[in-house]
């Protein structure tokens, strides 16, 4: 397929809308596009003379590339109309290209047209168009009216696609990258969809939602100049500073107040950031007790909003320390990550994990069998059996497929009349063997379950959220495999129907220890 990509914006191929044209591009698969970048053509401004309709039909007198220009035009079957919008229109280069545009019409009026218009020169009804636009406000809607006349006029009302973009100027910014892709795939299945028949409505209606709400955005555009409401030009020129009011403007309150303050050990310089239930601001004196304090070099914080490393890896690294309450860390990417309420995706969740599914079947057997082993064998092959039906729910681990033909296994050696006193300290045995392998894999066995509080398949990742899960994973496993000697021990006198009971004492202190051990170890790590 012939398809031209007009690129109106005077960056080029730095241009914030070429990003997404890119992506359209790329959706659509129109790997032989052409590109031309109109501001590094040669071509005039329109004189105005009209020779090309009265004396040299069709064929302009300034001599440029628009001659050149106008014959890719005319062959073309999809021209890309790729620009930003300067102060309500198009830039001027991509003006001047659109009043050169006069050669391909014929100098008479056409009848019937209530507003009057000229008829193309050569027969273009095989063509179609194509807008992209990117401008600097938090949304397009009421901004394009001019541009979208313009358009209507020459191409036809209803007869061109348009993907109109507000918030453009984020799409430069490395920091909110995470962001500004997820827009990116949604442009690029546009292009996919444009050339099977059309952008579907959906797709439409997901590319004109904001990146961000206005009050966000707009807090980050006016930062982005240096200069905070009511302050003199260039009093806070300083690129520290503005960085952290950025960052403070994408802060979504949580109901919880906190002072976060950063102290930047290479410019050595201090902010805090107040995060009230309202928003959040940014102080550079007055300071207040801190709740949490992060000393990091400016250069590697900048690094890790960047994504150019992780902030879980730098904190692992040691090249950054936190101070004060942790708690604001683990929450960090709920309260500034740039995911946000607007819905960017029909993607549904992941499902998720449940520990209670690979413990069920190994508590029924300890405390039923040791009763009644009969009944409790019964009770845990019937178990087993109906585990796999909450996979259908929760996703399944490998450990819990484990477990189920197991605990099948112990319960029917139990009913076909083996020892109690020897199958219930077994089943504590490989219980324990279980945990003790899981800590050896590049992902424990407790990291499968904790990951839904810490970004879920991203924590995997995290070099400090495993090494932790790691830690936890054998201690569990430790516990479980000196449960048996007690349990064989007391299985031999009165103790044996409440042995159950027993068990479960060392392993609910255990969850007391494993809540605190995973907000205490990360935490002494990060105070270095």
């Amino acid at each position: 397929m012939n398809v031209l990509v007009l690129n109106g914006s005077p960056k080029n191929k730095g241009s914030n809308t070429m990003r997404l044209t890119r992506a359209f591009v790329d959706g659509a698969g129109w790997a032989e596009a052409e590109i031309i970048d109109v501001a590094k053509s040669n071509v005039k401004a329109c004189s105005g003379c009209f020779s090309c309709w009265n004396k040299t039909p069709g064929k302009c007198v300034l001599n440029d590339e628009m001659a050149e220009i106008l014959a890719k035009m005319i062959a073309a079957e999809v021209i890309v109309w790729s620009f930003p919008l300067y102060y309500f229109s198009v830039p001027g280069g991509l003006k001047n290209l659109i009043d050169r545009q006069l050669p391909l019409a014929l100098p008479f009026m056409v009848e019937g047209n209530e507003s009057g218009g000229h008829p193309a020169r050569y027969d273009l009804s095989h063509q179609r168009h194509l807008v992209i636009s990117t401008c600097g406000f938090w949304t397009a809607q009421g901004n394009y009216d001019a541009v979208t006349s313009m358009f209507d006029h020459f191409c036809g009302k209803g007869n061109y696609a348009a993907i109109l973009c507000g918030q453009g100027e984020l799409f430069r910014v490395p920091e909110l990258k995470s962001r500004t892709d997820a827009y990116l795939e949604i442009v690029r299945r546009a292009g996919a969809e444009y050339v099977t028949g059309g952008i579907h409505a959906g797709t439409q209606v997901e590319l004109t939602e904001p990146l961000y709400p206005r009050d966000t955005y707009e807090s980050m555009a006016d930062a982005s100049w240096g200069i905070a409401k009511g302050e003199r030009w260039g009093a806070s020129a300083d690129d520290s500073l503005n960085f952290t009011r950025q960052m403070a403007a994408l802060y979504r309150p949580d109901g919880v107040e906190r002072v976060l303050e950063f102290f930047y050990t290479d410019i050595g310089k201090t902010y805090q950031i107040l995060l009230t239930k309202q928003g959040a601001q940014v102080a550079t004196d007055g300071f207040r007790p801190y709740s949490t304090r992060i000393e990091t070099p400016y250069s590697v914080w900048r690094s890790i909003a960047r994504g150019e490393i992780s902030g879980q890896e730098a904190m692992f690294q040691r090249l950054y320390k936190v101070l004060g309450d942790f708690n604001l860390m683990l929450k960090w990417d709920e309260l500034f990550g740039a995911n946000t309420s607007t819905k960017l995706s029909d993607t549904a969740p992941p499902r998720k994990t449940n520990m209670l599914i690979l413990l069920i079947p190994w508590i029924v057997i300890w405390a039923a069998i040791a009763i009644n082993p009969v009944a409790g064998g019964t009770l845990g092959v019937a178990v087993a059996a109906l585990i796999p039906l909450l996979w259908l729910v929760f996703r399944p681990i490998v450990y819990e497929q484990i477990s189920v033909p197991i605990v099948a296994g112990l319960s029917l050696a139990v009913l076909l009349g083996a020892d109690v006193r020897l199958i219930v300290p077994a089943s504590y045995l490989i219980f324990g063997l279980i945990w003790l392998i899981g800590a050896f894999p590049k992902i424990p066995l407790t990291a499968h379950y904790s990951a839904a509080g810490y970004g879920e398949k991203k924590s995997f990742a995290n070099p400090l959220f495993i090494s932790t899960n790691r830690i936890l994973t054998t201690a569990w496993g430790a516990l479980y495999l000196v449960t048996p000697i007690w349990t064989y021990i007391l299985m031999g006198g009165s103790f044996s129907p409440y042995i159950g009971l027993i068990n479960s004492v060392l392993p609910a202190l255990m969850g007391v220890f494993t809540a605190w051990f995973q907000k205490w170890y990360p935490a002494r790590y990060a105070r270095g």
